[in-house]
């Protein structure tokens, strides 16, 4: 994603002067914000530090003719506000904190110029204390966006001409003076929007379709940061004269992205762990499958090897037995006592044999039996075993609960951890019903 530099202005009533001067000088005692940490406060940086409220300096201005409200409707906007902005990353990638302040420090003076005069301006602070949280999470470190706030009162020149009805008839309609005007609306007019091919917008009723010249105001901002030496960025919403996110649903925005991101990294991580899962899934079952052949080819050479001996033995045992016994002269054969003792022992060995063939039959078909067993309990439990990927989904179903719901959740999970831990509940035991009288 390009690096892009940005400004808001947002224009504010008396009533609402309290409210941003309570947040942008930190004079809250906490904040709705969870990004703001409160004790990196000192890191913030004043280019114009105010002098008492700023109502309170409004008033003085007004009262020592630096500024007039002549020909300004009932409950005007009265005080305007600059946000100039930059992606959190473009800091990261050309010096962090210290190249920051240097790049605002000319941001500030670009300000002035727009304005009209350092004087109008009633506040000028970098903000340095509220974290990145997406940023910070993919770093592994605390990582800080940065912005600046430029308060002002919004001011033009306006020439004041006699009227007629003046008591000298021959001033009528001449020139008498220039004040300097408090006015929102002349200090940022009205301009035809246009669509993407450069044609005016119409309303249903086809009056062409009017916002203010922010547009200007970002041309300005951009080109003063080149020229000043200030690269690798682009012009924000290029070609687009809507005027700008308030800063609530800026900061609804950006977390409304980082729910995004992070849902992206959660199901990267799924992806991840699923192939993980199989993979060792599959080296299991190929050590698995190496020693289920290395016992078969060992069991084959102890079979060869037992056969081998067998053979060898009955070989032996077979010679002994045909150099038994002589012919004799009336014919038959004749055999000696410990002939006749061999061949008896012979007799007995293979009666005992073939017992013992029948008994190791029998014990074979009884191992198996229970290996099949075992085969199948293992095929259960492993069917059973949940797997990285569950734990990850499970993750994923939290995080996806936090983004939709984050105050009910954290309520539900407060409220839990305030509570005694779960105990069984007892096994209930039906009544018994009572005996009718005439069972008594």
């Amino acid at each position: 994603m390009a690096d892009k530099c940005v400004v808001r202005n947002d224009p504010y009533k008396r009533a609402g002067l309290s409210i941003r001067q309570r947040h942008n000088e930190r004079e809250n005692a906490s904040y709705e914000n969870d990004s703001i940490i409160k004790e990196r406060a000192d890191f913030n940086v004043y280019f114009k530090k105010p002098e008492g409220t700023y109502a309170n300096m409004f008033d003085k201005m007004l009262a020592d003719g630096l500024i007039s409200t002549r020909g300004l409707g009932k409950d005007p906007n009265i005080v305007d506000e600059f946000v100039f902005d930059v992606n959190t990353d473009y800091f990261e990638r050309h010096g962090g904190y210290d190249y920051a302040k240097s790049f605002f420090e000319e941001t500030y003076r670009c300000a002035v110029e727009e304005i009209g005069g350092a004087q109008f301006v009633l506040s000028a602070i970098m903000h340095a204390d509220e974290i990145n949280k997406t940023l910070s999470e993919q770093l592994g470190r605390e990582v800080f966006h940065f912005h600046l706030h430029v308060v002002y009162i919004p001011v033009v020149q306006k020439d004041i001409y006699f009227k007629k009805d003046n008591k000298n008839p021959e001033l009528a309609g001449k020139f008498r003076e220039t004040i300097t005007q408090v006015s929102h609306s002349k200090k940022w007019p009205k301009e035809k929007q246009l669509d993407e091919n450069g044609e005016v917008k119409r309303n249903a009723k086809g009056k062409a379709v009017l916002v203010n010249s922010y547009s200007l105001l970002q041309d300005h901002f951009f080109d003063h940061m080149r020229e000043a030496g200030f690269l690798g960025f682009e012009r924000g919403e290029r070609g687009s004269t809507a005027e700008h996110l308030t800063v609530l649903e800026f900061k609804t925005k950006k977390e409304t992205e980082r729910a995004a991101a992070m849902t992206a990294v959660v199901e990267e991580k799924q992806e991840t762990a699923a192939a993980l899962d199989a993979e060792i899934e599959d080296k299991h079952q190929a050590a698995a499958d190496l020693d289920e052949l290395a016992g078969k080819k060992k069991k084959r050479l102890e079979k060869i090897d037992e056969q081998i001996t067998v053979k060898t033995k009955m070989a032996a045992t077979i010679a002994e037995i045909d150099s038994v016994g002589k012919p004799a002269l009336l014919g038959g054969f004749t055999t000696t006592a410990d002939e006749m003792e061999k061949l008896k022992t012979l007799a007995k060995k293979a009666v005992t044999a073939n017992e013992k063939v029948a008994d190791m039959k029998r014990r074979l078909n009884t191992i198996e039996n229970e290996l099949g067993k075992a085969t199948a309990e293992l095929a259960v439990d492993k069917k059973n075993r949940p797997s990285i990927s569950d734990h990850t989904r499970w993750f994923g179903k939290f995080l996806s609960a936090m983004k939709r719901a984050p105050k009910r959740l954290l309520a539900v999970i407060e409220d839990i951890m305030r509570q005694p831990p779960e105990q069984p509940e007892p096994e209930r035991q039906a009544p018994e019903r009572k005996r009718k009288s005439h069972e008594r």
